[in-house]
């Protein structure tokens, strides 16, 4: 056997060895255990730093600041550029702060989805202390839609159910005195 050919067939086996035991985890290269062992723990929370909008805040993850969007939900836009604040949009981000600002969170992902989206953030749904999934809350609120980006996720039927349990009760954006349910209409 070559030289050449050894360094191959090690250079192989190497590679075999480390996707062996990567299986069923994530690649992590931001420096931040990120392992679903770890964040799926009960006792493991994490503090809300700051809200950006209904729809994604950061956490303090060991002393890294990491944006979170919640998976399987969207609010009406206030702070994308591109486009205006939306109607509603400035009560689901109220909304986020009066349940998240300064509190601590845990983090479940999603086996279906990726740990990080196109724009580095973390993609999660985020439990309070007492139990209730913010992303949860916020469709059964009335202040969140359900959203499916790509590919289905674990919540889609239960978020969806109850985006139209909010719908027909006429909560938050759904309500005739506000949206009925378009953001596109501004106020």
């Amino acid at each position: 056997m070559s030289s050449q050919t050894k360094k191959l067939l090690i250079s192989t086996i190497t590679i075999l060895v480390l996707a062996i035991s990567y299986q069923g985890r994530e690649w992590n290269l931001y420096g931040t255990d990120l392992t679903t062992e770890n964040t799926n723990n009960i006792g493991t929370f994490y503090k809300v730093t700051k809200v950006v909008d209904g729809d994604t805040l950061h956490i303090d993850v060991n002393g890294v600041d990491e944006k979170v969007r919640l998976i399987g939900i969207n609010t009406p836009e206030t702070v994308d550029p591109r486009t205006s604040v939306q109607c509603f949009g400035k009560e689901a981000s109220n909304r986020m702060k009066d349940l998240a600002s300064g509190k601590l969170v845990r983090i479940e992902y999603d086996e279906s989805q990726n740990v990080r989206d196109v724009y580095n953030r973390l993609l999660a749904y985020l439990y309070l202390e007492d139990g209730q999934m913010l992303n949860r809350k916020m469709i059964a609120d009335g202040y969140a839609y359900e959203y499916t980006y790509l590919t289905p996720y674990k919540y889609q039927k239960e978020f969806r159910d109850i985006q139209n349990i909010a719908r027909t009760s006429g909560r938050g954006l759904w309500s005739e005195n506000t949206c009925s349910g378009s953001k596109t209409l501004q106020r």
